[in-house]
């Protein structure tokens, strides 16, 4: 059985940093893409980063360039979102997802497989 399952998040103050760890089990993803979304309830799943299976090729969003990190432990099975400078607009569940192909999207419903979620709040 496939899982991901993320954490890290909590709550910071506005400028703070946060690191999330999504953890995958019941396969490798070393040869797949993977991504973090996020949501605010309301709202649709919106793309955060997305990284390549050899770690070398990343995108972002334009409200988070520059300000996060994606990168991933193909060792540990495990891929990270390093977050700063946190906004209150960056509130929100983050999601992590990972796909049956090796190519990066931005595209929520072009992922496979999805996490749980882990709930990140700012405040200001």
């Amino acid at each position: 059985q496939v899982q991901l399952v993320e954490s890290g998040g909590g709550l910071v103050q506005t400028g703070g940093s946060l690191r999330l760890s999504c953890a995958a089990s019941g396969r490798t993803f070393s040869h797949n893409a993977m991504g973090w979304f996020r949501q605010v309830v309301g709202k649709e799943r919106e793309f955060v980063a997305t990284i390549d299976w050899s770690g070398v090729t990343t995108y972002y969003s334009d409200s988070v360039k520059g300000r996060f990190t994606i990168s991933r432990d193909n060792a540990k099975n495990t891929v990270y979102l390093q977050m700063s400078s946190l906004k209150p607009e960056d509130t929100g569940v983050y999601y992590c997802a990972a796909r049956d192909s090796d190519l990066v999207t931005p595209t929520p419903s072009r992922y496979d497989f999805w996490g749980q979620g882990t709930l990140v709040t700012v405040s200001s």
